[in-house]
């Protein structure tokens, strides 16, 4: 059975680095690996606990089946005024609340950090997050993968070899770390 991952954007951008790392990472996945891209960070509502009832909004329903269906999930975000995005920040908050079987509690876990600048506040952000809904970080996939417009193509993939050899390999490390999660488990 292939390993399934869920590519979450931070970007709202159509033209996101971070964006077009994921999508890369979708083509370039290895064979026993599926990898679903989620573009529908802005149609979620904001993040309120009181509409976090068994009649949750639809789109949050709609992450959080996406989420139950990964095996582990890979960030991208940008970084805004030195942290997370609030939009990004919102779909994490979401993702919290969610005590059903599959949620990100204990789901393997890691991100690509596309910025030639470091945007480490949004990942210290990212991980401390991640750390309160007890998502598993495998820091060994968490990798800087600096990409900029130039190698961008105009469908949105990364056309530069050494750059999209770097995001797969975020990838394979990730699968395996899950294979050995599932092996252990079972």
């Amino acid at each position: 059975m292939a390993c399934r991952l869920l590519l979450l954007s931070g970007s709202l951008r159509g033209a996101a680095t971070n964006t077009a790392a994921l999508r890369t990472a979708r083509a370039v996945s290895p064979p026993d690996v599926e990898a679903t891209l989620y573009e529908r960070l802005d149609r979620l509502p904001p993040f309120n606990p009181d509409d976090d009832t068994a009649d949750v909004h639809p789109e949050v329903a709609a992450l959080r089946a996406a989420i139950h269906a990964a095996d582990a999930i890979v960030f991208s975000t940008p970084e805004y005024a030195g942290a997370l995005p609030g939009s990004f920040k919102n779909l994490l908050d979401w993702t919290i609340g969610d005590d059903q079987p599959g949620s990100i509690y204990n789901k393997p876990a890691a991100w690509i950090n596309t910025s030639p600048r470091g945007a480490t506040g949004a990942h210290d952000e990212l991980r401390t997050v991640l750390g309160y809904a007890h998502a598993s970080l495998v820091e060994a996939a968490c990798q800087t993968v600096p990409v900029t417009a130039a190698i961008v193509g105009p469908d949105g993939v990364i056309v530069d070899d050494p750059t999209r050899a770097g995001i797969a390999a975020v990838l394979t490390t990730l699968a395996e770390q899950v294979g050995r999660v599932s092996s252990d488990a079972g």
